[in-house]
């Protein structure tokens, strides 16, 4: 983190000395000075960062350049901090308190000339850290080109006939609830044989209802809950506040209704069982839980009756087969290589996990046998099947990363353990972080994008889920690798984490909380605020608690009185009672979410310019923004859940705008000419509210006309919602009207004629289409010729469609079908399945008529010999 943070420190220190107002005036000379000198340390970071070296001495030059960095920083942004607030006073406290100014620059002074004496003396170190690491290996060097993502199979080396196995354990037996377990060490492949089972087609057909959670370690009955339901889709608005016991009475009366079938993952103790045994009903109709733990008593103690499934170690040949399935994919592994990758295989112990984060290394470098042998001697001197011993052989993984990526790695250990991670948030939590830089004209977005999908050819980061378009969805990361990621930001001294019962009131005052730079709560929140918490290095401050917590008034200035240098801050599991007003005075914030019932986004947050990404969860059906975005120089995304209202540029409006990609969602009525041409940059745009101001024509054209010039635009979503009105009748633009570069379109309650899907059909880039509930209505969809040519996707939501007629022609390259509560549909059309590219159809409440036409594409796909292909109905026939 010490050269992200050196890297924001030098652009604060840029601004300083360019601001025309000179904030800075009387020390102007020591912050050009400093500015120069760290500068010289950046550029050695840099340099030093294209070496490997383990050596004492390089180690405490970094320690001793985070030192000076840090505190740099701290000096700075006080300083910044007050000339904001002396800008804020009125006249006349300005004069009567304008004594203090002179005796502020005196001391910043003196600070500052006190760190550029630091600075030198590490600059005089600097040549032996050089000299250490000159013969060291040169890191893989990062490639700006962007890439398609790489869509792969889950390995299931060897487990094929375990799986088996498991499925007919899960599918026999009696009737009674049965709990049964498969048990061994971290990373020896629990959850991936546990989701082969889980996704296994006699598995889906056998268990209507299904669901999966992860336990772990630390967890509270609470957040399990809440993930069943929403697994099983049954999450309401109010499900959040309710209590555990609640949760389970809910949970009880969702499960009764059917044979289920409930994975519970890495469960650590027999107390978690007993804990929460109590939301699975006993309904005698065969219905399974399968759970998975490291402990062998857990399963013992779930179900004495019944023997646990522990897991074995590959083979040495399954461990070298599941090698070169990660190295070489599709590709033959060189006769030379073949000996070193089975002794690479052998020293992994045949531990799965070892041997695919082995892989990622493998695979990020030149196949050459002088690498593999290198690998191989630094594989053999440990042994996997010891859980201290396995962290070294990921460790050895982490260490050969290119320093970026560490630095992004490490940042996973701000989530819990086995948090499905939002990559959208990921993403702009590390740009906001400082983790990523500009490389050359390249989005900061897409090398976001690139470090992730590096990270996963790595094997250190698992997709969780695929977006439409391919990319990464979710993700998270294995605890063993989690814990990894823990360890390493503990020597970097920048992460505390905050995830159990508070131990007395002097945790703030604990060394440890006065040196973090990154604070994170992941339970006992409200116990954490009470004790009052200090510590004014903290850089970033983010909650991940999965229950929600109601905050109380006097609660609500903790952040501002605690936390005065902010520049993270995520507190969207805590439901504030009104909009923090204190928020303002923040002016480092460049990453900011909350939740609430707030109507309106106050004028105030106008003045943190350095503002990249404003996240507002709020209950209100409207949200009227009265900030001055145009002030808003840096700001990228603007993520709102329910409609906004946005202000246009005034005559005096600043240059801000041109910066955002993302704007959602906002009402039709902001869709104005001067608001839409300050966005020249905007990648994803979603307008909901009554769509029919979007379409009405005034003076000859339309509001939705001013999209056309969005040439950047690539997601646009929108959502007709008349609330309370039932949703009322919509037309759609003329083709030349879209915004040219569209490849990601959703509808919802637009009541469109199925004639209009000829304008879709004829966008040049579409790729994926959403039409959510009641986009479309009327009985017949007959699809034309010449549309479709590059759609992948398409999703069809509630409708009273009857009968589709198209033919593979019509969607040559369509790769995904999802029909949800289409229940009139009588038949999927048989010439899809004509389409070569064609892998996913999934039915959602389907009749059965459809859902036999869809067994009739499968078959098809089966005698052509195509394996890929999968077909989903939801419930199986009974």
């Amino acid at each position: 983190m010490a050269d992200a943070a050196l890297g924001i420190l030098l652009q604060t220190l840029q601004q300083l000395l360019n601001d025309k107002i000179k904030p800075i005036f009387g020390v102007e000379e020591q912050v050009g000075f400093l500015y120069d000198e760290l500068s010289l340390l950046k550029a050695f970071l840099k340099e030093s960062a294209e070496k490997r070296s383990e050596s004492d001495i390089f180690k405490e030059l970094v320690r001793q350049i985070r030192d000076v960095v840090y505190e740099a920083e701290v000096v700075i942004d006080r300083y910044v901090s007050h000339i904001h607030m002396e800008r804020a006073r009125s006249y006349i406290s300005k004069f009567l308190q304008g004594i203090d100014h002179p005796t502020k620059r005196r001391k910043v002074a003196e600070e500052i000339e006190s760190i550029r004496k630091n600075v030198d003396e590490i600059y005089r170190k600097k040549s032996f850290g050089f000299e250490v690491m000159q013969h060291g290996e040169p890191s893989s060097r990062d490639s700006s080109e962007k890439k398609a993502p790489v869509v792969e199979e889950e390995n299931v080396v060897g487990f094929d006939e375990e799986a088996k196995t498991l499925v007919d354990r899960l599918k026999g037996g009696k009737e009674e609830l049965e709990v049964i377990s498969v048990t061994g060490m971290g990373g020896l492949g629990k959850t991936t044989l546990a989701r082969k089972v889980f996704t296994d087609p006699a598995i889906e057909y056998n268990f209507y209802i299904r669901a999966w959670t992860y336990v772990s370690q630390e967890y509270t009955r609470k957040e399990v809950f809440l993930s069943i339901l929403s697994s099983l889709d049954k999450l309401t608005d109010e499900s959040s506040r309710w209590s555990g016991e609640r949760l389970a009475e809910e949970l009880r009366g969702h499960l009764q209704t059917g044979r289920y079938l409930i994975v519970m993952d890495d469960v650590w103790t027999k107390e978690a069982w007993d804990d929460l045994k109590m939301a699975f009903p006993k309904n005698n109709n065969g219905s399974r839980i399968l759970l998975t733990s490291r402990n062998n008593e857990v399963a013992v103690h779930a179900n004495p009756d019944s023997h646990h499934h522990p897991l074995r170690f590959l083979t040495d040949d399954e461990g070298w087969e599941l090698l070169k399935k990660k190295v070489f994919r599709k590709e033959r592994c060189p006769s030379e290589l073949e000996d070193l990758g089975k002794k690479i295989a052998e020293e992994c112990g045949g531990l799965p996990l070892a041997i695919v984060v082995i892989a990622g290394l493998l695979i990020k470098k030149e196949k050459t046998s002088k690498w593999w042998e290198k690998v191989a001697e630094s594989v053999s001197s440990y042994v996997a099947r010891d859980p201290k011993q396995c962290m070294d052989i990921l460790a050895l993984s982490y260490k050969h990363l290119p320093h970026q990526l560490q630095s992004c790695f490490r940042y996973f250990g701000v989530f819990p353990e086995d948090y499905e991670i939002p990559v959208c948030i990921l993403i702009q939590l590390w740009i906001a972080e400082g983790l990523i830089e500009q490389v050359g004209e390249i989005s900061l977005e897409d090398t976001a994008e690139d470090r992730l999908e590096d990270l996963v050819d790595r094997n250190l980061v698992m997709v969780e889920k695929r977006r439409s378009n391919g990319g990464i969805k979710t993700c998270r990361v294995h605890d063993m690798l989690h814990d990894l990621c823990l360890k390493e930001a503990k020597e970097e001294q920048f992460l505390q984490v905050i995830k159990g019962a508070i131990q007395g009131p002097c945790l703030s005052l604990t060394p440890t909380l006065n040196k973090c730079r990154l604070l994170c709560i992941h339970s006992h929140v409200l116990d954490y605020i009470s004790v009052k918490p200090s510590a004014p290095r903290v850089r970033s401050f983010l909650c991940f608690a999965l229950e929600q917590i109601e905050f109380s008034r006097e609660h609500t200035s903790f952040i501002h009185e605690a936390f005065n240098l902010l520049r993270v801050l995520d507190l969207r599991p805590i439901r504030l009672p009104f909009f923090p007003g204190k928020i303002k005075d923040l002016i480092h914030l460049r990453y900011v979410a909350l939740c609430g019932s707030f109507e309106v986004l106050p004028a105030s947050i106008s003045e943190l310019c350095n503002l990249h990404t404003i996240i507002i969860e709020t209950s209100s059906h409207n949200l009227k923004v009265e900030a001055d975005i145009w002030k808003m120089l840096q700001l990228r995304h603007l993520c709102t859940n329910s409609s906004s209202r946005l202000c246009g540029p005034s005559a005096q409006a600043g240059r801000g705008g041109k910066d955002l990609q993302t704007i959602s969602t906002i009402s039709p009525d902001s869709c104005t000419e001067d608001i839409l041409a300050r966005v020249p940059n905007l990648k994803k745009l979603g307008i909901r509210g009554k769509l029919a101001t979007l379409m009405k024509e005034k003076g000859g054209s339309t509001l939705f006309d001013n999209l056309t010039k969005l040439d950047r635009l690539v997601t646009l979503k929108l959502l007709n919602d008349t609330f309370p009105d039932r949703p009322s009748k919509c037309s759609l633009p003329q083709l030349y009207k879209f915004p040219p570069n569209l490849k990601e379109l959703t509808l919802a309650d637009t009541l469109l004629d199925w004639e209009h899907m000829s304008t879709l059909g004829l966008l040049p880039k579409l790729e994926v289409l959403k039409l959510k509930d009641n986009a479309f209505q009327g009985n017949r969809w007959k699809a034309i010729d010449g549309g479709f040519r590059l759609l992948r996707f398409l999703q069809i939501g509630k409708t009273d469609l009857v009968h589709w007629e198209a033919s593979g022609q019509h969607f040559p390259r369509l790769q995904q079908l999802i029909l949800k509560y289409c229940e009139s549909l009588e038949a999927v059309p048989s010439g899809l399945g004509d389409v070569s590219s064609l892998r996913i159809i999934d039915l959602y409440h389907a009749s059965s008529t459809a859902a036999a036409s869809a067994k009739k594409i499968l078959k098809q796909k089966r005698d052509l010999a195509i394996s890929q292909f999968k077909l989903t109905i939801y419930p199986p026939d009974q």
